[in-house]
């Protein structure tokens, strides 16, 4: 799977969890090892971030589901408590792809 989006840097996946921390969305992750277009079920890693506070909370996660899954893509969600949905939705690692 390629995406038409570069991966995002440190600085910029800092800022768009910064913005999902301050819209009181509740961070989750979620991981699969090839996307789907016809099957939208990630695996979630553990629970959803409920007490999360701080960037620093959601980026520990981030990069244990990284190293427990490294051959998975793994995606940052915003749970919106309001509306019962997810708000946000960003794909924040992709295994590296070797070319054969």
């Amino acid at each position: 799977m390629s995406s038409y989006l570069a991966q995002l840097d440190e600085h910029q996946l800092t800022k768009q969890i910064q913005y999902l921390l301050n819209e009181g969305l509740v961070p989750a992750i979620e991981y699969v090892h090839q996307p789907d277009p016809h099957d939208h079920y990630w695996s979630m890693w553990k629970l959803p971030l409920f007490e999360a506070r701080a960037i620093e909370d959601v980026l520990t996660e981030i990069e244990a589901c990284k190293t427990a899954h490294p051959d998975c893509f793994v995606k940052l969600i915003g749970y919106d408590r309001q509306r019962q949905t997810q708000a946000v939705s960003l794909v924040v690692h992709q295994p590296r792809q070797d070319s054969a």
